[in-house]
């Protein structure tokens, strides 16, 4: 027999026997199968078979629902999203897949997704307490703290006893500026934890947000005193100190801030910025180069590092440092006008008078945003629930 003939009989005999095991699932592939595999909790060979079922009938909802919930058993949230999600384009009004695809997009921490359809699975069910709570929590991981904030918050009422969901509340009513709210937050949980550094911290930065600086200080020193190693501890009480203009006392917090983390760029460049308003350039610069070797995007650092290279007229390394601040926040002022003097020093009169113009600019719309936010009234940021 040809040497060609005994391949191609080869390969067909191997085909066949690795089409077989295919062809039997085949026969099997029926939801009551994978419902059998379920109760004994075989997870992936229900998988499989509900694979089976929608290449059979791609148009099975239900079958892609309950493969997603298999999927997610597994813990592969991804495949499950994408279940959920061709259920949801086959039957949108399918009962609970929203509550189950937001669920699996925020455990992979997708959190808009999740706030996405988890406003779909409340706006099906408006009592769906799990829907909410999730809805709060996605919100908050997304970083929108006055949405967080408002879903959450019924939820705390609900469950008063649940800690977790009420520091949540209280870090996202401090984000979103509710200062009243967090610092009624932040005493409930004083209450139930008085040794807890960290929420004294975060009290503190309640206070101070209500302009409360001597009670804010307050907060910073107990926190201290109950964990004298906690991170950023000193440097909290060391910037309320540098904001009242306690510069030793500032001066000794940062310096146990940086006792316990060398690279604390934020204790790093206060200190310098303390150094270079006591007119020790020379003790400032190192502070604040490297504060910004550990955080390129630290623009407090930038500032104070143009302002001691302007002083110093080293305008080689000033320039780079203002145009890194404006990168940063290109809408602020200080940093124009810092570019503003050193085409003026450098000569470049033209230049200047740009930067200057810019300024002005910047300064207005600063001034005109200011008053319209003290003659609007007072609203939460909302979104149709």
């Amino acid at each position: 027999m040809p040497v060609a003939r005994i391949v191609i009989r080869t390969l067909q005999a191997m085909m066949a026997a690795l089409l077989l095991p295919v062809l039997v699932l085949g026969q099997a592939s029926s939801p009551s199968d994978a419902q059998a595999l379920e109760q004994q909790q075989k997870w992936d060979e229900a998988v499989q078979v509900w694979r089976a079922v929608v290449a059979r009938d791609p148009n099975d909802a239900g079958a892609f629902a309950a493969m997603g919930i298999d999927l997610a058993r597994l813990q592969n949230y991804g495949a499950a999203a994408a279940a959920y999600r061709r259920a949801l384009r086959l039957a949108p009004s399918l009962p609970g897949i929203q509550l189950n695809l937001g669920l699996a997009e925020f455990k992979q921490g997708h959190f808009s997704a999740a706030a996405a359809a988890l406003r779909g699975a409340l706006a099906a069910d408006r009592k769906n307490e799990q829907a909410q709570t999730l809805l709060g929590m996605s919100y908050y991981g997304a970083k929108k703290f006055d949405l967080a904030s408002e879903y959450l918050e019924p939820v705390v009422k609900a469950d008063p006893s649940n800690p977790e969901l009420r520091q949540m509340l209280a870090q996202s009513c401090l984000n979103a500026k509710k200062a009243t709210c967090a610092v009624e937050q932040f005493r409930i949980l004083l209450q139930q934890s008085p040794d807890s550094a960290p929420t004294h911290v975060l009290m503190g930065q309640a206070l101070d947000a209500l302009g409360k600086t001597p009670e804010a200080i307050s907060e910073f020193e107990t926190a201290a005193k109950i964990s004298p190693n906690e991170p950023n501890i000193h440097f909290a009480m060391g910037y309320m100190y540098w904001r009242a203009e306690r510069y030793e006392d500032a001066r000794k917090e940062f310096e146990q801030e940086l006792a316990l983390d060398p690279n604390h760029e934020q204790a790093l460049a206060y200190l310098g910025d303390i150094e270079w308003k006591n007119d020790h350039p020379d003790a400032a610069l190192p502070l604040l180069q490297k504060a910004v070797r550990v955080n390129k995007d630290y623009r407090f650092a930038y500032l104070d590092l143009a302002a001691i290279y302007l002083a110093q007229r080293n305008y080689k390394e000033a320039e780079p440092a203002i145009c890194q601040a404006i990168k940063l926040e290109p809408a602020q002022p200080d940093a124009h006008y810092q570019l503003a003097q050193l085409y003026r020093l450098t000569g470049r009169k033209a230049e200047a008078g740009k930067e200057l113009e810019k300024v002005r600019e910047l300064r207005q719309k600063a001034d005109q945003s200011d008053a319209s936010k003290k003659a609007a009234p007072d609203s939460n940021t909302s979104e149709n629930k």
